[in-house]
């Protein structure tokens, strides 16, 4: 519950729950990692400045357009499978300032 509104942390509409933006450098990174993992790679974003819902409806967009699962966590976006220039054209096509990071 909500110290202020009352309402449940997941409805809250006050100013004082809405978490700020990541502050970065402004680009948008996306890498595959497979640390932790069994060896599976993972498809990450990282960097977006989306608030929690929007970055959930992006990562439901890019999930679609990769035809895979995935999680959106922490401000990070992971995708299954190693779809990263995929994922790094569909972000360039959406305005974002958008790299590849890693290897």
């Amino acid at each position: 519950m909500c110290p202020v509104c009352r309402h449940p942390l997941a409805q809250c509409a006050c100013k004082s729950q809405q978490a700020a933006l990541p502050l970065g450098d402004g680009k948008v990174r996306v890498s595959r990692e497979t640390s932790g993992r069994g060896g599976k790679a993972v498809t990450v974003v990282r960097g977006l400045p989306l608030d929690a819902a929007a970055l959930t409806q992006l990562g439901k967009q890019l999930k679609a357009a990769c035809g895979t699962g995935g999680t959106v966590k922490d401000g990070v976006i992971e995708i299954q499978g190693d779809h990263a220039d995929k994922l790094l054209a569909l972000l360039l096509a959406q305005g974002y300032a958008a790299k590849r990071a890693g290897g």
